[in-house]
């Protein structure tokens, strides 16, 4: 900040197994969204190690982080992230053509996952058409698209009324739970994070686990 360094994150120990279920909580400015950044490739810490599925992330180049989020992490955000000239279809087809798939190819793997999220009758609708559920159940196909080991989703039902974010957050834990997908989800709704089987406090950019009871599940 104005060359000055700012600490965000500091001596942060953290392991996530594949197949779990993770939220993380805090405080706006906090460091959650660095952290997810830094899980999601986007960001390098400026010292220590970031293992993924075993390599050594902090060691990449940036041509290697970009191949691997491509491959192997989709991403679900608050404000969807969708291209508003592109329908539904050819969003969610998008990852795929960045990999080289041909676009018939690239379409009918995207039409098989709007049919999984429930949107088979809005594949050819472009978001401003949508609602905001159906936009997220848009993102959500987009980041299952390339089969992800993991799924990083920041306050992905900031934007949504309280019933429709419990559907979209059904969905994610029913996509965990089946699939064994691992899932990480930055949230500011308590109750949403006691779903998830553990749960991350940042503060003041310190990491440390919340025990607590999760509550039954509704997927």
């Amino acid at each position: 900040m104005g060359g000055v360094p700012h600490r965000v994150l500091h001596e942060v120990s953290l392991s996530i197994e594949r197949g779990q279920s993770c939220a993380i909580v805090g405080a706006s400015g906090s460091g959650k969204s660095t952290l997810l950044n830094i899980l999601g490739l986007l960001d390098q810490p400026a010292s220590g190690r970031f293992l993924l599925d075993g390599l050594d992330m902090s060691r990449a180049t940036a041509d290697e982080r970009a191949g691997i989020r491509n491959q192997c992490i989709g991403f679900v955000f608050q404000n969807f992230n969708l291209l508003p000239r592109l329908n539904a279809l050819d969003n969610v087809a998008l990852p795929l053509l960045y990999r080289g798939y041909h676009r018939t190819e690239a379409r009918q793997h995207a039409r098989r996952q709007l049919e999984r999220v429930g949107l088979a009758e809005r594949t050819a609708h472009r978001p401003a058409d949508l609602s905001g559920g159906q936009r997220q159940r848009v993102a959500i196909a987009r980041a299952l698209v390339g089969k992800p080991s993991l799924i990083l989703a920041d306050e992905p039902t900031g934007n949504l009324d309280s019933a429709t974010a419990q559907d979209i957050v059904d969905l994610l834990l029913q996509l965990n739970r089946q699939e064994g997908v691992t899932l990480v989800m930055v949230t500011h709704d308590d109750g949403l994070a006691r779903r998830l089987d553990r749960c991350l406090h940042v503060k003041d950019g310190s990491v440390v686990e919340m025990a607590r009871h999760r509550t039954a599940s509704h997927a």
